[in-house]
């Protein structure tokens, strides 16, 4: 990993109207031209991102987005995509003119307030014209933070940068500043975690994927160590520790051969499910599997795919998944895949969602799809949590998580009180 991927990146939505310089204030915090800039609105056709280092902050994206009061033929697409960027925008630059504030400035407020995304105003083109003091004011009183710059003067860059970053480190999210751990409150400093990777048709050539990476560098920055095996050599590996690891975790295609061969008193869970509270919300995913035994042959699910792949041959989403849901509900269900940025609004024709690990796309955006679902009365489960479900093991692989795992008896029990009273109720 010699770069931070995009999703362990805070992301940054710039938000305007065409042509208040949007794209110039992009290039200028970046140093170098990024975007393409041009005296006719509606240059910028699609959300244009460039990640970037802003010390000290760390790793950023900026997301440069089309002007919303965009009015050319192709206004409603761009704006669409415009949009979506509330769903992955941590905090938010809203660029104006001097004197200008409107119907669009207060449109992106109002959507930031609902998505409790904090603002900071850019008054831009000073150099043009100077804004009036009550005009200052009044932008200030109702954002997070208000800077005055002009993108085209370079002498000030450094400035208008520091000023900009003073806000950015106080309004960065904590999960930001301070990220959930993956493994670093479930093994103690000096004990050993046991990975089990799987090297199959899946596994990048020459590396490993980026949640196994991210786990790895979790363990040994907790002070603990990761011991990595496949899962051929796992049972061997135990017997040569003198110790017994602390913690396993696997891949969840090989749960059940995990699960079978680790001790009872050594806890044991898969990636995606660490990812599941990592990036979202376990408990939540749990409940969302428990609705499984709930489907019905006319029922849909989505199958939510965060990153864009190349399906291969039995491919986890698109194959494995469907198959074992199948199998386990003993007729067929019609499911639909989702990958990428792409998430329908309307969820409601869904009975359940399976959502992947989320290691491609930041918290932020992993809650609010997750948030979206929950305002649609719509269950949602994670690959991992879902596997588990159907193989059998849950219960065995939420060991770590004492929470997750009394939500998931009680709404077990919860379910079979239901059939009774209705068996009770014919």
């Amino acid at each position: 990993m010699k770069k931070a991927p995009k999703s362990l990146r805070l992301h940054i939505g710039v938000f305007g109207r065409t042509n208040t310089g949007k794209s110039s204030f992009l290039n200028m915090i970046a140093g170098q031209d990024v975007a393409i800039t041009s005296p006719v609105a509606g240059t910028t056709t699609d959300v244009v991102e460039k990640a970037m280092e802003l010390l000290p902050i760390g790793p950023v994206v900026f997301l440069d987005t089309a002007g919303l009061d965009d009015t050319s033929e192709l206004a409603g697409k761009r704006i669409e995509k415009t949009s979506k960027i509330f769903n992955r925008a941590d905090i938010i630059c809203l660029l104006t003119e001097p004197g200008i504030w409107g119907k669009f400035e207060e449109e992106v407020l109002l959507k930031a307030k609902e998505e409790n995304i904090p603002v900071i105003a850019v008054i831009n083109k000073i150099d043009i014209s100077l804004p009036q003091k009550d005009f200052v004011d009044g932008v200030s009183s109702r954002v997070q933070g208000c800077i005055l710059v002009s993108s085209v003067f370079f002498k000030k860059r450094n400035e208008y940068i520091d000023e900009l970053k003073n806000y950015l480190i106080k309004l960065c999210p904590d999960d930001f500043l301070n990220p959930p751990p993956l493994v670093g409150d479930l093994v103690p400093a000096g004990r050993m975690v046991v990975l089990v990777i799987p090297i199959d048709l899946q596994a990048p050539k020459g590396r490993l994927i980026l949640p196994q990476v991210q786990t790895i560098r979790d363990a040994l920055d907790s002070d603990s160590m990761a011991l990595v095996v496949k899962e051929r050599e796992y049972s061997h590996a135990l017997s040569l520790l003198k110790e017994k690891p602390a913690l396993a975790v696997c891949d969840s295609q090989v749960v059940m051969k995990m699960v079978a061969d680790t001790p009872p008193d050594v806890k044991c869970t898969t990636f995606s499910i660490l990812f599941s509270r990592y990036k979202g919300d376990l408990i939540e995913s749990v409940k969302g599997a428990c609705v499984i035994d709930r489907l019905k042959p006319e029922d849909k699910i989505l199958i939510a795919e965060s990153c864009s792949h190349h399906a291969i041959e039995d491919d986890i989403g698109r194959v494995k998944i469907p198959r074992w849901l199948r199998q386990y509900l003993g007729h067929d269900i019609e499911i639909d895949v989702y990958s990428g940025k792409d998430y329908p609004d309307n969820l409601k024709e869904y009975s359940l969602i399976v959502h992947c690990g989320g290691c491609m796309i930041n918290r932020r955006e992993m809650l609010y799809r997750i948030n979206l679902a929950k305002k649609q009365g719509v269950a949602i489960t994670n690959y991992g949590v879902c596997i588990s479900f159907l193989q059998g093991v849950l219960k065995r692989s939420l060991s770590p998580f004492p929470a997750a795992l009394d939500a998931y008896e009680q709404e077990m029990e919860d379910f079979k009180k239901r059939i009774n009273n209705e068996h009770a109720n014919e």
